[in-house]
């Protein structure tokens, strides 16, 4: 996940030198920033893709013989 975040940071640092230099109404900056927000919904699709685990759920895996951790099998 970092490896896409350090390439948004990228395209976010390209768009703003590219609009800084053919300026903010220009076609390259509307295609940088384009970029940009296509990076930032792949990493929201990701994250979607691989929740976090809740608090109580690490709880459980750092103490699986907790009461309130325990599974029983019918």
């Amino acid at each position: 996940m970092s490896n896409i975040q350090d390439k948004i940071q990228e395209e976010l640092e390209n768009a703003r030198a590219v609009c800084s230099t053919e300026g903010a109404a220009s076609g390259e900056c509307a295609a940088a920033w384009d970029a940009v927000e296509e990076l930032q919904a792949e990493a929201a699709h990701q994250r979607q893709d691989h929740p976090q685990k809740t608090y109580f759920e690490k709880y459980c895996d750092d103490n699986p013989d907790a009461a309130e951790c325990r599974v029983y099998d019918d």
